[in-house]
Formats: C-alpha cells, sequence, structure tokens
C-alpha cells in the first residue's frame, strides 16, 4: 500500500513539473517575434532563428534518447531546467538579431532533453496500454491548459515590465521550477506488468518499425502545420499592429478547442493510428479554411486546437504500443527529433515564402500528402495477401 502511495505522489510530481514546463516554454511564444523584429530581425531572420533552434532541439533529442534510458530521468529533466533559466535571462541583455539566434539555439538543445526524459518517466507508471493513454491524456489536458493561459500571461507581462523584463522573469520561474524538480522527483522506476498480446511483445523489440515510421511521419505532419500558426500569429503583432495581449488571446482559443477534445476520455478506446489520422485530417482542412476565411480568426484556431488535441495524447500512445519499456527514451527522443524537424521546415519554408506565397497552402499540402499516403499503407497493411490461382 504505500509503495502505491508514493507511486501515484511520484507520478503527480512528474505532471506538475511538466505542467510548469509547459507553462513557461508558452510564455515566450507571443513574446518572441516582436522582442526579435525590436531588435531589427526580419522575417527571414525570425524563421532562421526557429529554424536553427529547432535544429539544435532536434540534435539534442537524438542525443537524449539513449543517454536517458542509460544513465536515468531526472539529471537530464533538472540540469537542462537551469541551463534553461540562463538562456532565457539572457535574451533580456540581447543586443541584436545575432544574440538571439545563440541564445535561441542553445535554448533549443538544453530543452531538448527535457520531454523525453519526463514522458519515459511517466511511461513507467501504466500497467497497460489503457493507463497509458490516460497518464498521455492527463498530460495531454495540463499541456492544454498552460497552453491557454501561458499566451495571456505572456502578452500581459509585455505589457506590464517589457520585453527585457519578460524574459528575466520567465528565467528566474524556470529556476524556481528546476529547484523544486532536485527536491521532490524521484527518479526511481516501478515494477510495471503490461497485457499485451504475442504479436504486441514481438513487435516491441524494436524502436524502428514501418508502423511506428508511419506514426512518427504524421508527427512531422502535425509539427509542421502548428509550426506555421506559431510563426504567423505573432507577426500579426508586428503587420496589423495588434498588441501582444491580442495575439496571446488567438492562442488561447487554440488551446480552448484542445481542451475540448482532450476533455473527451472515450476517444482514447480508439486506436492510435487511427486517431492520428482523424487529427492530421481535420487539421489540414482547418488551415486550408484559414486560406479562405470561411470563419474568423479565433474559431478557426479553436478548430485547429481541437484536431491538435486529439493528435497529441494518441501519439503518446501509439509510441508506447510499438516500443518496449526499456527503449521509451530513445522512441521519445526520436519523436521529439521529428517534431523538431517539422519545426524545423515549417520555420524556414515560412520565413522564405511568407512574402510571395501562402504557408498556410503549403501547410495544407504537407497534411493531406502524409494522411493519404499513410492511410493508404495502413490499408494495404490491412489486406489479406492475394494467392495466384489458375483455372483449369
Amino acid at each position: 500500500m504505500r509503495m502505491v502511495k508514493e507511486a501515484t505522489v511520484d507520478k503527480w510530481n512528474i505532471f506538475i513539473v511538466m505542467f510548469l514546463i509547459s507553462l513557461m516554454m508558452r510564455v515566450q511564444v507571443p513574446v518572441f517575434t516582436p522582442y526579435a523584429t525590436m531588435l531589427g530581425a526580419s522575417s527571414m531572420i525570425i524563421g532562421v532563428i526557429l529554424s536553427v533552434t529547432s535544429f539544435t532541439n532536434l540534435t539534442g533529442n537524438i542525443v537524449a534518447g539513449p543517454m536517458v534510458d542509460r544513465f536515468g530521468k531526472k539529471r537530464f529533466i533538472v540540469i537542462p531546467l537551469f541551463a534553461s533559466a540562463v538562456f532565457f535571462v539572457a535574451h533580456g541583455f540581447a543586443a541584436d538579431s545575432n544574440d538571439l539566434l545563440l541564445l535561441h539555439g542553445l535554448n533549443g538543445f538544453a530543452l531538448a532533453f527535457l520531454i523525453p526524459a519526463a514522458l519515459a518517466l511517466l511511461s513507467g507508471y501504466a500497467k497497460n496500454s489503457r493507463q497509458q493513454g490516460k497518464n498521455m491524456a492527463i498530460y495531454g489536458i495540463l499541456s492544454t491548459i498552460s497552453a491557454i493561459f501561458a499566451p495571456l500571461i505572456g502578452g500581459q507581462l509585455v505589457v506590464l515590465v517589457g520585453y527585457e523584463n519578460a524574459y528575466f522573469l520567465i528565467g528566474a520561474a524556470i529556476f524556481a521550477i528546476a529547484l523544486y524538480t532536485l527536491i521532490f522527483l524521484n527518479d526511481r522506476q516501478p515494477v510495471v506488468i503490461k497485457n499485451e498480446t504475442k504479436k504486441s511483445k514481438k513487435t516491441n523489440q524494436t524502436i524502428i518499425s514501418p508502423t511506428i515510421l508511419l506514426v512518427y511521419l504524421i508527427g512531422f505532419a502535425v509539427m509542421y502545420i502548428h509550426g506555421v500558426i506559431i510563426f504567423e500569429i505573432p507577426y500579426l503583432t508586428v503587420e496589423q499592429g495588434l498588441s501582444t495581449v491580442s495575439t496571446g488571446l488567438l492562442f488561447s482559443y487554440m488551446g480552448l478547442g484542445t481542451l475540448l477534445s482532450l476533455s473527451l476520455m472515450f476517444i482514447n478506446r480508439f486506436d492510435p493510428l487511427k486517431r492520428l489520422l482523424f487529427g492530421l485530417f481535420g487539421m489540414s482542412l482547418t488551415i486550408y479554411a484559414l486560406i479562405l476565411s470561411v470563419f474568423t480568426l479565433p474559431i478557426l484556431l479553436l478548430i485547429v486546437g481541437f484536431f491538435f488535441g486529439i493528435v497529441m495524447p494518441a501519439m503518446g500512445a501509439a509510441i508506447t504500443n510499438y516500443a518496449g519499456q526499456e527503449t521509451y527514451g530513445r522512441a521519445f527522443g526520436y519523436m521529439s527529433a521529428v517534431y523538431s524537424l517539422g519545426m524545423i521546415a515549417s520555420s524556414f519554408v515560412t520565413g522564405a515564402i511568407r512574402d510571395i506565397f501562402s504557408p498556410y497552402f503549403v501547410a495544407f499540402l504537407v497534411g493531406m500528402f502524409v494522411t493519404v499516403f499513410v492511410g493508404y499503407k495502413k490499408l494495404q497493411s490491412s489486406q489479406p495477401p492475394q494467392h495466384n490461382t489458375r483455372l483449369i
């Protein structure tokens, strides 16, 4: 009984840490683009900064996975948090876009270790795939709550204290989170029993399988679409003279949509890959509706957030279905690397073409191509093999 109670407390400490990390990472979303513009960065330079950050994040993800599996999870949460706190404070002292490029890139590398380590730690607290899905859904809900309030906090911070002081406060908050993690988070793995079928056990012996590659491909497309939105919405602050509070509110609509879908817990009963396809298809259609201006921007962001909320828990559940427990660190590291790759591509392409071509249309093409390709591969694999017959 005592061990069960300790495991429950440990799990909720993980949830608290992941929530706080997610909150502070998103606080800076409406702050960075106008701050970079104020320091003289063009849309192309901002795209390069975000791409470089995603690249360093990708590099860190690849390095993080095997190290997390080998050396434990807690140290790869605590140390990056302290490093990130320093880098965020340093943002407030940046003199030009070159400084932002260096600091954002270093911060991206440090943060690359956090999510794979935290998800790998969380994944050990489930006895079966349904509990796994429930844990991922709870994490998704907490992350979404942070997505609703963080942009509002970030936008208001700029109004109250200015860009530089906003980064000082973000850095101080992350330092406090690192201290909490150091004191309260335990790096121990409970013994878990997975009731898997024989087929699943065989599949779980490897990280790289045809099905998990399809999952990663969907992850790339989802983050490409997400990256375009993350790039374009803050730019409204620059192009239309909106306040950071207004752009923060727009991101909150997206968070509300995500929270709505995550509250539909019955969705977790469906196959994760089918949920991924459904969510990506919905995001692709909604991004196309952004081009046509079928609905107002807040409504469309609400819808995008709804489908995004379907995808994210399904992604975690799919990874744990097709990767053995002993390789969770690497599997989630690769997942985060794929996410970073999607952000790299979207940030670079959007920054390069936004003055001559709609980034939303490119995102629509990427999403629909992956939806059709993965759907075809899934349909092909589910069909029974054809046998040649001869008529006599």
